[in-house]
């Protein structure tokens, strides 16, 4: 899959997931919406009773002059008609208009409360609330939550509540204008906002786990993708280099059986043992490249089996380092060893010990441009044995340091194209350094160099 394929994947898979939640916001906001007028509507229902059930209440008329009994009274004959009703309601509003006195008596403190509660209750509205009755007049409020602020007499009265309160209850637009003209009920919910969203909550939440189970399923897929795009890309890099390694062999196995033949040679037996011992030596050469991919697919396996014996480290990389330092020293470079492990014995397989310290001082070379500079060392740490093996080269990247240890991987070095190898050395080190139950950690920066640490118990 090219770029642009999964380049256009990718924003199609964003737009249709962001237009899945854009979508499902808008319904739950809409719910929200729903909820809110219904409960708007249930308030100014039990506002509206509240103060029908005001102007009905004989507790809070009892004390007005123009209700009681009396021969020039006609309000307070008794009628059980329509016109009578109307006519008590009209001289019950025009009573309270006209008693300045009468908003501040303490009957209609203590019957607002109760008639506010009971109509809360018979709207099933279970809310926490907060209300007071603002006065133009006052410019401010003269009763809050059951008590008054402002008397008669001018007297302020102590009172637990804040300005904030007030502020909220001035802000709200629940209210509805009581008998007194300049006189308002005011309601305030402070957890309004929680109440509405609250049947909304498991639809809500649902829709955050769906739309985060398929948002983890598209970056998962994509990972994968460019995973398995990274792997074809090494799997091709690793057949070209393998394509390239073998033809060299073969050619001059080719060449040197052509010449075998030839009239001329086949009567020379030096020439005959000459091209024989050239077919033998690239014989051997793809023999020992077929062994590394080979060796790579039995410790993918795990089908393998170490041979545990004493080895003594500062050994194994002092004759390693010795092998490595005829390569080195064509290229007018030198290898500096410091073996300073003591004791220096520890458990492992000699073999795969000495092939792990070989790879990495064969790379160190590899990868330094012209005169080499590489240092070995061998120290003791905390219940074992640790070797620094460290290089002046051309040193890698963050990214490449995560990718050095994966089969097949190679970095990059540029314009260079002389840096053999199938990218099977790390893996190989990785894989015998974990099975020696040891770590290797790796230090780099490009033009700078490379230092890989590696650590080997006393004992396994």
């Amino acid at each position: 899959m090219n770029k642009r394929a999964i380049g256009a994947i990718i924003i199609l898979m964003s737009a249709a997931l962001l237009g899945i939640a854009v979508i499902q916001w808008f319904w739950i906001k809409r719910a929200v919406d729903l909820n809110e007028e219904n409960f708007e509507g249930r308030v100014m229902t039990a506002l509206s009773r509240v103060k029908d059930n005001l102007l009905s209440d004989e507790n809070l008329f009892e004390n007005l002059d123009i209700l009681k009994p009396g021969i020039n009274n006609p309000f307070a004959d008794s009628g059980d008609g329509f016109i009578q009703r109307k006519r008590l309601r009209e001289a019950k509003e025009i009573s309270l208009l006209l008693n300045t006195e009468s908003a501040f008596d303490k009957t209609l403190k203590d019957r607002l409360d109760k008639h506010v509660k009971q109509q809360f209750i018979e709207q099933g509205i279970n809310l926490k609330y907060d209300y007071g009755v603002y006065s133009k007049e006052n410019e401010g409020f003269i009763i809050l939550n059951g008590n008054y602020t402002v008397v008669p007499s001018g007297i302020i009265e102590a009172s637990d509540l804040g300005s904030s309160l007030e502020q909220s209850l001035y802000d709200s637009r629940y209210e509805i204008p009581l008998f007194k003209i300049d006189e308002t009920l005011k309601l305030y919910f402070p957890t309004k906002n929680s109440l509405l969203w609250a049947d909304v909550l498991p639809q809500m939440i649902s829709s955050i786990i769906f739309t985060s189970l398929v948002l983890f399923c598209f970056i998962y897929t994509l990972s994968v993708i460019f995973r398995q795009k990274k792997i074809s890309e090494i799997t091709n890099d690793f057949i070209n280099n393998m394509t390239h390694e073998f033809k060299t062999p073969i050619a001059t196995i080719s060449l040197a059986a052509d010449s075998i033949n030839s009239p001329v040679i086949i009567k020379e037996e030096s020439k005959i043992r000459r091209f024989i011992g050239i077919i033998k030596q690239e014989n051997k050469r793809m023999l020992n490249q077929v062994e590394k991919v080979l060796q790579m697919a039995l410790l993918e396996k795990d089908d393998f089996e170490l041979k545990f014996t004493g080895v003594h480290m500062n050994e194994v990389v002092s004759l390693a380092s010795q092998n490595a330092e005829l390569q080195v020293a064509q290229r007018e470079g030198k290898i500096e060893i410091e073996l300073n492990a003591s004791p220096d014995l520890i458990e492992g397989d000699m073999t795969h010990i000495s092939n792990i310290i070989n790879n990495l001082l064969d790379n160190a070379n590899k990868y330094s441009p012209e005169s080499p500079e590489i240092r070995v060392k061998t120290g003791n740490v905390k219940q074992g044995v640790e070797v620094r093996i460290q290089d002046k080269g051309l040193g890698m990247s963050k990214d490449a340091i995560k990718h050095i240890f994966d089969k097949f991987y190679r970095v990059h070095t540029g314009n260079r194209h002389d840096i053999k190898g199938f990218g099977l050395g790390l893996s190989y080190v990785k894989a015998m350094v974990n099975a020696h139950n040891g770590t290797i950690k790796v230090e780099s920066e490009p033009g700078k160099g490379s230092e890989f640490t590696l650590f080997f118990p006393y004992r396994q």
